[in-house]
C-alpha cells in the first residue's frame, strides 16, 4: 500500500502507548476533545428524544445483516444496475490496486488536478500520496479535511477530521497557509475557505468522492454531507470517481431512510444533514449539469477476510457514524491520532487489525476499558466489546479465525511457560511435588512482574496447597469423631 504523504505528521499503532501518554500530557488536546465530545453526546441524546431508539436500532441492524447475508449477490446486482445506468464499475482487491485504477482513470483524461470530497476509504489507501507521486494534485474539499491537509496532518475523527483543533489553532493555520488576515471569527474563516475552494472546483479535471450507501436495487450511490462540497465534487468536474468499501451496499432503496436517520442523528445530532445526494448516472443529453463520466471503484482491502468469519463479520455492519468514538472514555481523552490508524477509536480497534494485521495493531484491542458504551450507542448494534475481547484472544492465541498476525502478542517465553504448565497440570505427581516446592520457596517469589504489578500486588504461591488443607481438615474431623466415640463408650460403661 502507498506510504503517507511526506511531511505529514505520522503516528503508528505500534507506538500507541507512547502516543497515548503524550496525548494525556497535552492539556490542549484533552480540553479540545472534552468540549467537543460532551457537545456531541448531548446532541445525540436530545435528537433521539421522541424516537423509539431501540426499535430503530434493531431495524438498522437487521437491514445491515440482511445486506451482508446477501453481499456477493448484491454486489453483482449493484454492478449490473450501475452499468445499465451508465456508471462504470471497477473492482479493487486492495488499496494499491484501487489507487492504480483511479490514477489510470485520471491519466486517461490527462488530469492534473483532482478535487476530493470526504472519503475514509481513500484515506485508508493513501490515495492523495499516490496521486501526487504521479504528478496529480489532490485537494480535499471538506472543510475539516481541507484544514487537516493544510496543517500536514491526518484526520483525527471519521466524521469531524479537524475536531482536535480549536478556533485559535484553525485561525493560525488559515493565516499561515492561505494568507488571510488572522481572525477568530468562524464565519470569516469559512467564507475564505469557500472562496479558495470554489476556484478549485471549477478548475478540477476529476472529482473523487466516497459513498455512504450503494443501492443494489437501483444502482444508486448515496452521499451524505453538510457543506455542499460533495455535491460540487460530484457534479462540476467532467469526471466523477466514487470510491467505497464493498460492505457499503444495501439491498433496496427503502433500506436507506432508516439508516440515514440513524447516521445523521448518531454522527452529528442532526435530524437530517444539509445535503443528501443520490447519483444514478452521468449527465444525460437533456441535462445542464453533471459529469460526463461516473466511475465506481469497489474496494475489498481485507473485507472479504472479515466476511468469512461468522463472529467478526459484524464489523462490516458499520455505517461510519463515529458515535462509538464520541462516547469512548479512551478516545475522548487521547484523540484519534494516538491510534496511528485511518479509523481510530472502538471501530478502528476492531477494523484495523484486519486491514493492517495484528503485528501492527496488537495494542488496539486492549485500548478499551470494556465499559460497553460503544456497543450501547452503535446505531446498528455492533457488539464492539465482544469483538474487542475476541481480538484480544486472537492477539495472544494461535488463531481460530483468519485475522492476519494472530498470536502477535504471544512471546516465545509465554508460549513455553504455557506448554510447561500444560505438562505439569496433566501429571498429578509432578503437580503435587511442584506446588509443594513452590509453597516452601514462596518468600523468593518476585514482587515485580512487569506492567501487571504497576497497579496490582504480585501473586505468591500459597504456603500450603488447597489439597493439603483439605487433607488436614479431614484428618482433624476424623480425630474428633474418634475422640467422641471413645468418650461416649466410657460414659456408657459408667452409666451401666
Amino acid at each position: 500500500m502507498s506510504v503517507p504523504t511526506p511531511g505529514v505528521q505520522t503516528y503508528t499503532p505500534r507506538e500507541f502507548h507512547r502516543q497515548a501518554h503524550d496525548a494525556l500530557g497535552n492539556p490542549q488536546i484533552r480540553a479540545n476533545f472534552r468540549s467537543a465530545m460532551d457537545g456531541l453526546m448531548a446532541k445525540r441524546r436530545d435528537v433521539f428524544g421522541d424516537w423509539d431508539l431501540e426499535a430503530l436500532r434493531e431495524l438498522g441492524a437487521n437491514i445491515r445483516l440482511r445486506a451482508l447475508a446477501k453481499l456477493p449477490d448484491l454486489l453483482e446486482q449493484l454492478e449490473t444496475n450501475c452499468q445499465a445506468n451508465g456508471i462504470r464499475v471497477h473492482w479493487a482487491e486492495d488499496g494499491e490496486q484501487a489507487c492504480r485504477i483511479i490514477r489510470e482513470l485520471c491519466e486517461a483524461r490527462e488530469a492534473k488536478a483532482v478535487i476530493k470530497g470526504k472519503s475514509m476509504v481513500t484515506e485508508e489507501m493513501h490515495l492523495n500520496a499516490h496521486l501526487e507521486a504521479a504528478g496529480i494534485e489532490a485537494l480535499e474539499s471538506d472543510l475539516g479535511e481541507y484544514l487537516v491537509q493544510l496543517n500536514e496532518q491526518t484526520p483525527s475523527h471519521i466524521i469531524m477530521p479537524a475536531i482536535h483543533l480549536n478556533t485559535d489553532e484553525i485561525a493560525g493555520i488559515m493565516h499561515d497557509k492561505t494568507g488571510i488576515e488572522r481572525t477568530r471569527d468562524v464565519d470569516t474563516m469559512t467564507a475564505a475557505a469557500r472562496s479558495q475552494l470554489r476556484e478549485r472546483f471549477m478548475s478540477a479535471d476529476v472529482g473523487i468522492s466516497g459513498v455512504n450507501f450503494a443501492v443494489a436495487e437501483t444502482g444508486t450511490l448515496c452521499l451524505v454531507e453538510n457543506e455542499g462540497n460533495g455535491r460540487m465534487t460530484t457534479t462540476v468536474p467532467p469526471v466523477h470517481i466514487a470510491v467505497t468499501g464493498i460492505e457499503k451496499v444495501v439491498e433496496q432503496l427503502r433500506d436507506v431512510p432508516p439508516l440515514y436517520a440513524l447516521l445523521s442523528r448518531s454522527a452529528t445530532g442532526q435530524h437530517v444533514t444539509t445535503y443528501f445526494n443520490m447519483i444514478s448516472a452521468p449527465r444525460q443529453s437533456d441535462e445542464h449539469d453533471g459529469p460526463e463520466e461516473v466511475h465506481l471503484v469497489l474496494v475489498d482491502n481485507g473485507r472479504s477476510n472479515i466476511y468469512q468469519d461468522d463472529e467478526l463479520l459484524d464489523t462490516l455492519r458499520c455505517i461510519r457514524c463515529g458515535a462509538c468514538m464520541n462516547h469512548c472514555p479512551v478516545y475522548t481523552r487521547v484523540g484519534g491520532h494516538t491510534y496511528g490508524t485511518t479509523y481510530p477509536g472502538p471501530i478502528g480497534s476492531i477494523l484495523m487489525p484486519h486491514l493492517m494485521g495484528l503485528e501492527e495493531t496488537k495494542d488496539l484491542p486492549t485500548a478499551s476499558s470494556l465499559c460497553g458504551a460503544c456497543g450501547e450507542v452503535c446505531p446498528v448494534k455492533i457488539p464492539i466489546p465482544d469483538l474487542l475481547v475476541r481480538l484480544r484472544q486472537e492477539s495472544v492465541g494461535e488463531g481460530r479465525g483468519n485475522v492476519p498476525g494472530a498470536g502477535a502478542k504471544r512471546t516465545r517465553k509465554e508460549a513455553a511457560a504455557w506448554k510447561g504448565f500444560q505438562w505439569l497440570a496433566t501429571h498429578p505427581a509432578a503437580w503435587r511435588g511442584g506446588t509443594a516446592v513452590a509453597g516452601k520457596l514462596r518468600a523468593l517469589a518476585p514482587s515485580r512482574l512487569g506492567v501487571w504489578t504497576d497497579h496490582r500486588s504480585a501473586p505468591k504461591p500459597a504456603g500450603t496447597t488447597l489439597h493439603a488443607l483439605v487433607k488436614r481438615h479431614r484428618a482433624g474431623k476424623d480425630a474428633d469423631q474418634d475422640t467422641g466415640n471413645t468418650t461416649g463408650n466410657t460414659k456408657g460403661d459408667n452409666g451401666s
